[in-house]
């Protein structure tokens, strides 16, 4: 059974250069989605999210390899920030402040259907805490700019000034959400090894 892995198959999305920025072209994906609030160091809120997006990731796996004989790899956890004062996210920024979006992307044959159909097996099973709170979403960013950040999440700093600037000198503004995608598993990679792409609409 061949097994479906869309960060190879979308490469270009999961895989830009390293410090360089570049323009991509993002389609509409699928995602299994979770709102939330706080500082992701503390916010119990944040591991309950990310807790409830795999348990369902995975269910979703196994029960379209069993019933439909077809195979793929869970993609990475995936992230929107926002705040009301985007100053938040500066030097000594409030974190508490911080909004997002946790999600992960999904192939193109999880169905609406096969979603609800996942979620009430965790709730049978599991029954996290933010399970709830998952939504099936699309999500259609278009034109953006990325970049490949390698080190802490604390030190993304520069490569986001490094990312908008490459923007506005391409003659684009910035437009929607500052977006994350988090290649690397933190509990297993030193901290100046994790893969993160930084992606940000423009227009």
């Amino acid at each position: 059974m061949k097994k479906l892995d869309l960060k190879k198959e979308l490469k270009q999305l999961y895989n830009p250069p390293r410090g360089e920025p570049v323009i991509v072209d993002v389609p509409e994906m699928n995602f299994l989605m979770i709102d939330g609030a706080g500082d992701p160091n503390k916010a119990k809120e944040f591991q309950d999210a990310i807790q409830a997006l795999y348990a369902v990731s995975y269910t979703l796996k196994f029960m379209i390899k069993k019933g439909a004989s077809k195979d793929y790899v869970v993609m990475p956890l995936e992230g929107l920030w926002w705040a009301d004062d985007m100053a938040a996210f500066g030097p000594g920024g409030n974190r508490d402040s911080w909004k997002w979006t946790l999600m992960i992307a999904q192939p193109a044959h999880v169905t609406r259907d096969l979603f609800n159909e996942a979620c009430e097996q965790v709730k049978k099973k599991k029954n996290p805490p933010a399970l709830s709170k998952i939504r099936f979403e699309s999500s259609h960013e278009g034109m953006s700019a990325q970049i490949m950040h390698i080190g802490p999440y604390s030190a993304e700093g520069p490569t986001v000034e490094k990312l908008h600037a490459f923007i506005k000198e391409k003659g684009y503004s910035l437009r929607g959400r500052h977006r994350e995608i988090y290649l690397s598993d933190p509990r297993k990679s030193s901290p100046d090894k994790i893969k993160t792409v930084i992606r940000q609409p423009m227009e």
